[in-house]
């Protein structure tokens, strides 16, 4: 295999990524597989995190009076000075689609809405009051000047206008959420007992110190689905609990609720979970799970569109206003759980609380970049952070401050916070009194009596499979066979070339059809989800693959430059071992005897040594195909291993152990250990198209052919060389053409 090209000059990069970005910046599919290298500059394009460090000028740190803070009362000319409540609905005042019915009015419940330029003129809502643009000037705040024209970081304004005007509890909304059974306080915790004694309430284990954060759509019942902010390389954690404890209650000062219907899901769900654009997402979580605590060290994400605040978690409500729209939320969720540690609070989860419609439009995919760049390393840092400033005040600036120099969100973020918390003071907000972390004493040992036991119902994923309704072309329709075929099957891709260039491209493509796409590359990076493994010796990781994915069909692995067309595949047997013994270019005996060729003959010595240790069965299914006096040889890009084979295989890579057996020798031994090559699947891969000798001006079109099962080699390298393959990939996937 040939070694791939260098890497261009980083400058190189971002200005070809960034001239793609700007051609086609309306196509959301390609938005889609730029994610990381889109932006708004070219600079922004190439900046990872951590990049720039050393050369960023000293920050200034903020100095606040607080005792100074003045009054600021809620006058007759302020907008509604009439309007007063304890509980409150705060929403964004957008446009609504004609599928959407408005948030209805709640009763006991004020409704408020705040209105930014993309408001329209004459906006209104049923039951709603509305500050507009120019309410929010006249209202005095500090943190008003600092909010962006457009977006729900302009919430802020009226979450200050309800805590002036007595708000005990917010509930941070969408306008698209239809209440289930129009009452809040039966679904959350709206009045908190903070007596010890009172109510207890399930909570996820700290047993193991080193998880720190959670999926809680596992609990209740959706463990495929992964809500927007959770690292992508924890979307295959699906695993149930072991065991729960449990935590009084009282201390549940943040409760996020799930949304029924479409839940708060990222795009890369979104997207490699549709079928098409006629599909909406119609999910369904748990009602009858019962709600969860999280513990000091633990994390889960927060939005901004199904939360509810009470009065000791008020700082919490500032969305950041310096990064993406849909990270804001995300990020002020994770900055807001680690400060409720300090005063002894901590998140809950609860059963979904509300209905959202799918408008089946594009997701805003560049948007998302702040998460997928940074969430990983933000978790980190919350969880090592430290403050020993005395008032909880001064420790959320201490963390603001700190989050600004690691670059998590921009200083006009920690200008935005320092007058957000002067706000809360002048419109006479109480700050909770601090508490010594419970993460940073010895946890107690959980006895068999503080266990809890809770098994999730599993309920039905989308993504698995979808209902054919009406007239759908024949394109959709193929689609919805091949994930119907393919949906319970997980590909694990390997890459060769830099995986920041394609490893979202390959899941996003592959994702389509596929459970899960997972990637391995010669090198991790936790914000791509990309595990480490050696090509030479890929297959000794497997086995940690087949244990995540435990109940999968089965598992093909591929080398990044085999190209998969599925479309020919979807009618072969999984229940058979699919390799490339058919296929000559491929697959060849080589001879031990008089071998000159030193490799092949350790490969071969290790090779007797392993086939030595397998059991009997093994052994005599190897020596009846292959004998003793030769190896097979076959690079191994591509091959299918169905659910009853998993065992042997993990079975058999244990017993190679230390044995430095090539990946290209050691997959067909494992093969031809587990079963003769009579009983292989007799179609699949005999189509494949494998060359050897590629002229160095070939280009995809003519390399490619939709009509193979896999094409041999492909050589994609950067994002420019994707588009090209989803181009000629269409001519056997007709809808492909609808994306691009």
């Amino acid at each position: 295999m040939a070694p791939h090209a260098s890497a261009a000059p980083a400058s190189s990069r971002c200005r070809a990524a960034y001239a793609v970005l700007a051609a086609l910046a309306a196509v959301p599919f390609i938005l889609l597989l730029l994610l990381f290298h889109g932006g708004a500059s070219p600079s922004a394009l190439c900046l990872t995190a951590g990049d720039g460090a050393a050369s960023r000028r000293r920050i200034l740190y903020p100095s606040i009076a607080w005792s100074r803070v003045p009054p600021l009362q809620a006058l007759q000319t302020s907008p509604h000075p009439e309007l007063r409540a304890s509980r409150w609905i705060v929403f964004a005042a957008a446009a609504h689609h004609p599928r959407h019915r408005p948030l209805p009015p709640v009763p006991g419940w004020q409704l408020l809405a705040v209105a930014d330029e993309a408001t329209p003129p004459g906006w209104s809502h049923p039951g709603a009051a509305l500050l507009t643009l120019d309410d929010q000037t006249r209202l005095g705040f500090r943190s008003v000047a600092f909010l962006p024209e457009r977006g729900h970081a302009r919430k802020a304004a009226a979450y200050l206008f309800a805590v002036q005007r007595g708000a005990r509890v917010i509930y941070d909304a969408d306008a698209r959420n239809a209440v289930l059974g129009s009452n809040l306080t039966r679904h959350f915790d709206v009045d908190l007992d903070q007596r010890q004694g009172g109510d207890v309430l399930l909570q996820y284990s700290h047993a193991d110190p080193n998880r720190t954060v959670v999926n809680p759509y596992v609990h209740f019942g959706q463990p495929s689905v992964w809500p927007r902010g959770l690292p992508l390389h924890k979307a295959g954690e699906v695993g149930v609990e072991e065991f729960y404890t449990q935590v009084f209650g009282g201390g549940q000062f943040i409760q996020q609720g799930l949304c029924n219907g479409l839940p708060d899901v990222d795009a890369v769900f979104y997207f490699t979970r549709k079928s098409s654009e006629m599909e909406a997402f119609d999910l369904r979580f748990d009602a009858d799970a019962p709600k969860v605590a999280l513990p000091q060290g633990m994390m889960a994400p927060v939005n901004s569109v199904n939360t509810l605040f009470h009065s000791p978690a008020f700082w919490g409500l500032a969305l950041p206003v310096s990064v993406s729209p849909m990270a804001s939320d995300v990020i002020r969720g994770y900055w807001s759980q680690r400060i409720l540690w300090e005063i002894g609070g901590y998140l809950a989860v609860y059963p979904p609380t509300v209905h959202r419609v799918d408008n089946v439009h594009a997701h805003p995919f560049d948007d998302e970049k702040d998460i997928h760049v940074n969430v990983g390393r933000l978790i980190d840092f919350l969880m090592e952070w430290r403050s020993h400033k005395q008032t909880l005040f001064e420790r959320i600036l201490d963390l603001s401050y700190a989050m600004t120099e690691e670059g998590f969100w921009g200083e006009k973020d920690l200008q935005f916070m320092a007058a957000w918390l002067q706000d809360l003071v002048s419109v006479g907000y109480q700050q909770p009194r601090l508490m010594s972390l419970e993460i940073d004493r010895p946890r107690a040992t959980i006895g068999h009596g503080d266990k809890q036991v809770f098994v999730p119902k599993k309920l039905p994923a989308v993504h698995l499979g979808v209902e054919e309704i009406g007239e759908v072309s024949t394109e959709i329709g193929n689609l919805i066979k091949w994930r119907k075929h393919f949906g319970d099957v997980v590909l694990i891709v390997h890459c060769t070339v830099p995986v920041d260039r394609v490893a979202l491209e390959w899941r996003l493509l592959y994702g389509r059809i596929f459970r899960a796409v997972v990637i391995l590359s010669e090198q991790s990076n936790s914000d791509l989800a990309v595990e480490v493994s050696n090509l030479a010796q890929a297959y000794k990781f497997l086995p940690k693959v087949f244990d995540r994915f435990a109940g999968a069909e089965g598992f093909i692995f591929l080398q990044d430059h085999m190209i998969l067309n599925y479309w020919n595949l979807y009618d072969f047997d999984k229940a058979k071992l699919w390799i490339t013994n058919k296929v000559k270019e491929s697959w060849s005996d080589v001879p031990l005897d008089d071998n000159k060729i030193e490799w092949f003959i350790k490969q071969g010595d290790m090779v007797k040594k392993a086939i030595a240790s397998f059991p009997f069965q093994y052994q005599a299914n190897y020596k009846r195909s292959v004998g003793e006096h030769k190896i097979v040889h076959c690079n191994s890009e591509i091959f299918y291993l169905p659910r009853r084979h998993i065992g042997d295989f993990s079975y058999l890579v244990q017993a190679i152990g230390s044995l430095d057996i090539h990946h290209s020798i050691a997959v067909p031994m494992l093969f031809l250990a587990m079963d003769l090559p009579i009983n292989y699947e007799s179609k699949a891969l005999t189509k494949l198209v494998y060359r050897t000798n590629v002229p160095s001006n070939a280009t995809f079109a003519t390399i490619y052919t939709a009509e193979a099962h896999a094409v041999y080699p492909v050589k994609v390298q950067n994002e420019i060389d994707f588009l090209e393959l989803i181009r000629v990939m269409a001519s056997g996937d007709p809808f492909l053409t609808e994306l691009i």
